[in-house]
């Protein structure tokens, strides 16, 4: 038999977009046989009428399902437990707010098949709409946004400073098949289109500490638009505090002396963010904004030690 490749993305309240998706998908060329694969999670436009007319066009097969549960790891790990169902040799993550560019599932099954990588991943472009992107957003902002770029030659990646997202990810699905708690963790979840999530730099780190064979392709590249809603300051500062939380709670060790939960030396880093942002006010420094970012994410951390330290105590 031979081998197939599975391109599967997620989906949430997006219904103009799938059909400009799915024909650049279509358009694709791959050495090996492919399929569209689209998780539902539980919109509430006519995605799913827009799904079920894509389904009957010509072209790659597309199917589609729904997940109730609500949440973005919820969905990943559907389409990770579908793609296995299928007998899917390998699967291509992306998201629904992107366009492939061509050669992506040809430089992915290269990668895959021809180089031994268990792991694959390339490049996402921020794409703006002409007057879109503010003047504050300088390119270094451009990573949280879900930018990946890590140079224009291939490599493995060994350790956890070249991260790759599933906003263009491929995988071996026996990496899945032989170690069921290889899923994307549930406690980073997403709802929606809100702030915050991380499943995804959660599963990157597992596989990185597994010893998964990751490799970087820059020819596997698609391109991002990201929604106005996100091109604010507030919503920076918000996906900053958010990961600190999510840090603090979930990351950190136990302390022996902490009050409410919280180690002492935490309090005394946020007020040095504090500070350090202060001074960058009062001089008009341009790296504010980072820096309030930093602030942001050293308050998250004490409210998630606070919140660890609350369920710990409701625990027998």
């Amino acid at each position: 038999m031979p081998k197939k490749i599975t391109a599967a993305f997620c989906t949430f309240n997006r219904a103009p977009r799938l059909p400009g998706l799915v024909d650049a998908l279509r358009r694709q060329e791959c050495p090996i046989p492919f399929d569209i694969l689209v998780v539902d999670n539980n919109s509430s436009d006519d995605t799913e009428s827009v799904l079920d007319s894509l389904a009957r066009m010509d072209g790659a097969r597309l199917e589609y399902v729904r997940e109730a549960t609500q949440g973005i790891p919820f969905a990943r790990n559907r389409a990770v437990e579908e793609c296995l169902a299928r007998g899917a040799d390998f699967m291509l993550f992306m998201d629904d707010d992107e366009l492939p560019a061509a050669g992506l599932l040809a430089a992915a099954v290269d990668a895959l098949e021809n180089e031994g990588a268990e792991c694959a991943g390339g490049r996402v472009e921020i794409v703006f709409k002409p007057g879109q992107r503010p003047k504050w957003l300088g390119d270094e902002l451009l990573g949280f946004l879900a930018e990946i770029d890590h140079g224009n030659e291939a490599f493995w990646i060994e350790d956890k400073t070249t991260p790759l997202w599933t906003a263009n990810i491929a995988y071996r699905m026996e990496i899945f098949a032989r170690q069921p708690p290889l899923r994307f963790d549930t406690r980073y979840n997403r709802l929606g289109h809100a702030v915050g999530g991380g499943s995804d730099a959660i599963m990157f780190r597992a596989m990185v500490d597994r010893g998964i064979r990751i490799r970087y392709r820059p020819d596997m590249v698609v391109d991002h638009y990201v929604d106005e809603w996100r091109l604010k300051r507030s919503y920076f500062l918000k996906l900053h505090f958010i990961s600190g939380r999510k840090h603090g709670q979930f990351q950190t060790p136990d302390y022996p002396n902490t009050l409410f939960g919280v180690p002492p030396f935490m309090f005394s880093q946020a007020m040095h963010q504090v500070f350090k942002m202060l001074g960058m006010l009062v001089t008009g420094k341009p790296e504010l904004i980072r820096q309030a970012m930093n602030c942001t994410n050293a308050f998250g951390k004490i409210w998630g030690r606070v919140l660890r330290n609350r369920q710990q105590s409701r625990q027998p």
